[in-house]
């Protein structure tokens, strides 16, 4: 997103990404009814973008998008701010505040992960995927109630000194992070598919760990070297983001 793009556009853009991106979670069948939510903060500004709660996501659209200031709140008079936002606006919004190199943030009910928040287990690193991707393993937050900035404050202290970009809040799922909103979404597909992995590996017996220099050098391998040089866009560029992480 250009950096000469006026406030307005940066919203408009933000608010389609967040919008379409939903589509992805149905997609990858990281949700089921309306659970789930993405959101993405507007580049230099103090506004982020989230869903409407309860809101079908073949229903969501740019314009039924919410944009909130920082603290969670909707900001009056403009498209959306009639709907009430999504159930877990305040963890989203307590995310953007204190940890400000996220842009965007995911939470799914996707089934392998939640099944391991469930039992409270931290998602070991036994793959070199897991280690390109979040560094380690999957760590556990703390259970903490829907509603208020609880979850937030579990999500940035677990997270915070962490290689990870996704974190299994206790009794209730993943929430991921990302430099933007589809960075997010990334992280949450492939923490299930690490998931669901590892889950079956261990019915065939224990796991093998990799070695903690491994895991140094494949995760930075793959965050600095991997993919294609960002001055060197490929021909579909404008359909996907230029960075060295895109799978």
């Amino acid at each position: 997103m250009s950096g000469h793009a006026s406030v307005e556009e940066r919203v408009g853009q933000v608010r389609a990404d967040v919008a379409g991106l939903h589509a992805e979670l149905v997609r990858y069948g990281l949700v089921a009814w309306t659970a789930g939510n993405v959101s993405g903060r507007v580049p230099g500004t103090e506004f982020f973008v989230i869903k409407p709660s309860g809101v079908a996501y073949e229903d969501l659209t740019a314009g039924n998008m919410i944009l909130c200031t920082l603290d969670g709140t909707p900001v009056p008079g403009t498209s959306g701010a009639e709907l009430a936002p999504s159930s877990d606006t305040a963890a989203h919004a307590y995310v953007y505040r204190h940890m400000p190199d996220v842009g965007g943030v995911v939470h799914t009910h996707s089934t392998y992960a939640t099944a391991w928040a469930a039992r409270g287990e931290p998602v070991p690193c036994v793959l070199t995927a897991m280690a390109d991707e979040f560094g380690g393993e999957i760590p556990v937050g703390p259970f903490a109630v829907i509603g208020d900035d609880s979850i937030g404050r579990g999500i940035v202290s677990t997270l915070t000194g962490h290689r990870s970009r996704a974190v299994l809040m206790r009794n209730h799922g993943p929430f991921t992070v990302g430099r933007d909103a589809r960075d997010a979404v990334k992280a949450a597909v492939m923490l299930e598919d690490a998931a669901r992995t590892v889950h079956l590996s261990r019915q065939l017996g224990e796991p093998v760990p990799l070695d903690p220099g491994h895991i140094d050098a494949l995760f930075h391998r793959y965050q600095n070297v991997y993919g294609q040089p960002a001055a060197a866009p490929s021909a579909s560029a404008a359909a996907a983001p230029t960075t060295s992480r895109s799978a």
